[in-house]
């Protein structure tokens, strides 16, 4: 088994790959931008890090847009995308105006507001930054020996807001939003929040991921 994690210039790489290594012993896990290496592999890795824009714009300047696109069509090899690389699957982002992302699921990447406050009228803080409960939606296999409530580490802005509910895998309440912090279709499964920084259940989910036949 090869695992690639796509190099487009952005994105947690290292961590990524060393927390993959940990749970794969026996995989190949590589950081590659070679469209022959990314085809051979056996599972994908699409992380993200940063402003969508620039995630997109340099996907693009790589010449990999359309190759991931093919294989998010395909739907023939496992796909992991991490933060950014989970709000790269959607239609829109409102960052910066408005940015177009891949498509693959329908939904927005909208922003938390400046403004927002918890039940008891705290001023919650944007970024949404460290652990929270990700509640599980519907079952899936990344899911397996993970309760549901479980916490996850979250460093992001904006967050994903999924039109298809057979889409949401999971979700974090935060304030009054409610944010789609796990998405999947087919062969695709995406997170919000880091599984290399989450200790041991992001350790499981991707430890899941490897074992993940859909």
């Amino acid at each position: 088994m090869t695992i690639a994690i796509i190099d487009y210039g952005m994105g947690n790489l290292h961590s990524v790959a060393k927390a993959l290594e940990h749970v794969a012993e026996d995989e190949r896990v590589t950081i590659t931008r070679d469209p022959r290496a990314i085809k051979g592999a056996t599972r994908l890795i699409l992380p993200g890090q940063g402003a969508i824009r620039d995630c997109m714009s340099e996907l693009e300047h790589t010449e990999l847009t359309g190759l991931v696109k093919e294989m998010l069509a395909d739907g023939n090899k496992p796909l992991l995308g991490i933060c950014v690389g989970q709000q790269m699957l959607m239609d829109k982002s409102d960052e910066n105006g408005g940015v177009w992302c891949l498509g693959y699921m329908p939904g927005r990447v909208r922003h938390f507001e400046d403004t927002m406050r918890d039940t008891d009228g705290n001023r919650l803080k944007v970024p949404h930054m460290g652990w929270n409960r990700v509640h599980q939606h519907h079952m899936h296999p990344l899911w397996e020996g993970i309760p549901t409530g479980e916490r996850f580490y979250f460093v992001h802005s904006y967050y994903v807001q999924a039109e298809d509910d057979a889409h949401v895998m999971g979700y974090v309440d935060y304030g009054t939003v409610r944010a789609h912090v796990a998405t999947g279709h087919d062969a695709t499964f995406a997170v919000q929040f880091h599984p290399e920084k989450s200790a041991g259940a992001g350790l499981k989910l991707l430890s899941n991921f490897i074992h993940w036949s859909p």
